[in-house]
């Protein structure tokens, strides 16, 4: 990399702007260059913490300096975080539904599919407690954030959610099954 710069985009999501040595990466596929950002979040993984790794990266031929040589970060292009999003697939049932749509509110995007990865669009921390308590306060779920640090792409935290109600009511039902047996017996 000849130049590299990071910005915090509107306040935490992570975008690094590059202008590579070899020229002919501003042409190349898609394939070459993710292999190339993979390349570069690797090395920088083994050398910052996880959260100071930048998920997206933007090619650019040369910064924009201002005359006296300084960068001009507003002439950078902005990152539009829906480009981060894999292909649509839409939620379908309610609990997808009503999932997508507090993250949709959190996260500011207008359209959230099952293949779409939290942090890839912009999550971070603080964002995934607001959507722990959303779903807290919304639909009666109990969990912590650690569940979408280990399920982030919405499909995958859905059916956590499903698969934690299903025990849930598996352990009201055993409970209630004891009640009822009691109350025969008596």
């Amino acid at each position: 990399m000849r130049e590299t710069v990071v910005i915090a985009q509107d306040g935490s999501l992570l975008v690094a702007y590059v202008v590579p040595n070899d020229a002919s990466l501003l042409e190349a596929d898609d394939a070459r260059r993710n292999e190339l950002f993979q390349r570069c979040k690797e090395h920088l993984a083994q050398n910052v913490p996880d959260y100071m790794v930048p998920l997206h990266w933007v090619l650019l031929a040369k910064m924009p300096v201002s005359p006296n040589g300084k960068l001009e970060r507003k002439a950078l292009p902005k990152f539009d975080a829906s480009q981060a999003q894999q292909a649509f697939v839409a939620p379908a049932s309610e609990l997808e539904q009503q999932v997508a749509a507090i993250w949709q509110e959190v996260l500011q995007l207008e359209r959230i599919g099952l293949n779409d990865n939290f942090f890839e669009l912009g999550g971070h921390s603080l964002l995934a407690v607001t959507v722990v308590s959303r779903l807290q306060l919304e639909l009666g779920l109990k969990l912590t954030p650690q569940l979408i640090f280990q399920h982030p792409v919405l499909g995958d935290f859905v059916s956590q959610l499903d698969a934690a109600d299903e025990q849930v009511d598996m352990l009201k039902l055993s409970k209630l099954e004891s009640l009822l047996d009691e109350m025969e017996e008596a």
